[in-house]
Formats: C-alpha cells, structure tokens, sequence
C-alpha cells in the first residue's frame, strides 16, 4: 500500500531473495480487540491516519482490517486525499481471503482473492490470476513480511516484489515510550522502513518521497 502512496506523493508533490531476518519466531501474536494505530506525519505536521483491527468471526477466523485516511491541503482546500479499506481473513496461519478498495485522490483500484487450496485466486485492478497461497498482504502489520520476497498489494491486486534487509536495533519512541526495535528496510519501487519490536509487534514506518519525509507514529500499546 506504501507503493501507491508514494507514488502520489510525487505526482502531487505535496509499501531478492528471502530477507536477512532474524530466524526466531515472534512471541505476538494477534488478537481479538488488538488495535494498531498510527499517526502519520508528513513533515512533522499531521497527514491521516492508519488503523488495523483485529476480531473473530463466528467460526473463529482471524479478521484484520486496515483502514487509512490521508489528507493534505492548503487551509480549506483539499489537494490530496487517500482513503483505503482492506479486509484480511486468516485460518489457522493461511490467509484465506482478502478484498480491498482504494480511491487515490479520484484513482480508484480494488482486489478480491480467494484461497482454493494451495493457491488464492487473484481479482484485482493490477492482476488477475492465481499465486502461491503462501503471499502475504502488503499490510505490514505482519512479521513474516520480513521475509519476504513478494507481497499483494491490498490495493489493486498487484504482486510487489520485494527486498527486505535487517537494519540492526536502535530505540525509538512508540505509544510515548522508549521502545527497542529491529529496523528492517523494504526495497520496492521505493524504500520503505519498518520498526518491530522484541515481540514481532509493528511500531513505525518510515519513507521519504520528494525530499518529504513520512512518517507513522504509534499512538497506543498494544
């Protein structure tokens, strides 16, 4: 989803192999209630919002939902905005669907996919096919991501090839607190950076477009 971001950014000027990633098994996992949320930054001044909530269907799924506003202009005037709604359902480690829907300042993508054994299904704006069911969602709240060497975009439906290299530890500040963190850069069409904690728990992102910085900043625990 960083991708496209970006890549508005720009045009308004206003997400190799296997990464280098550590081999233990993160200890979080996500629950029912868990709630990620971001500030996002673009220059130090306040551009939106991310969200990813979790819950359980009836028949026990895992359901994560990503949902992002952001918004810039010049006092009352809007001159860009960026609204996305993705839907991930997840079973016992194996992503079983996903439906997204994005409108990128009036550019408007989709994708709908769907697990038929070892492979999902793929509908989407940028791609219609079948991928190895083993893809993760470009969502980022995700650990493994770390590891891997292509992603589907939440957005359209296109595969993203990635490169994902462990940039060391260093202490940030998340949820108002001094936090250790493995930072990860994601080489794509740009260069995203990612932040986990100890745990595997997602706690920022970085990237720079145009010379403007952005930046997402954890508002609360969880």
């Amino acid at each position: 989803m960083i991708t496209r971001i970006a890549a508005s950014l720009l045009s308004a000027t206003m997400l190799a192999g296997v990464a280098e990633a550590k081999t233990e098994t993160p200890k979080w996992s996500p629950q029912a209630g868990d709630l990620i949320q971001f500030d996002v930054l673009r220059q130090g001044k306040p551009f939106g919002s991310h969200t990813v909530s979790f819950e359980r269907d009836a028949e026990g799924r895992l359901i994560a939902r990503s949902q992002v506003e952001l918004k810039a202009g010049l006092g009352p005037i809007t001159l860009f905005r960026y609204n996305l709604d993705a839907t991930e359902v997840w079973q016992n480690g194996e992503l079983v669907s996903l439906e997204g829907r994005v409108n990128d300042d009036g550019e408007k993508g989709q994708v709908e996919a769907e697990r038929e054994g070892k492979l999902l299904e793929v509908n989407g704006t940028e791609f219609q096919g079948d991928v190895d069911g083993k893809i993760l969602p470009s969502s980022h709240w995700n650990f493994a991501q770390t590891r891997a060497s292509e992603l589907l975009s939440t957005e359209d439906g296109e595969i993203l090839k990635v490169s994902v290299s462990d940039q060391g530890t260093e202490t940030i500040e998340a949820a108002g607190k001094p936090v250790q963190a493995t930072k990860y850069l994601m080489d794509s069409d740009i260069d995203v950076t990612l932040w986990y904690d100890e745990s595997g728990r997602w706690v920022k992102l970085a990237f720079t477009a145009r010379g403007q910085n952005i930046e997402y900043v954890l508002t609360n625990a969880y």
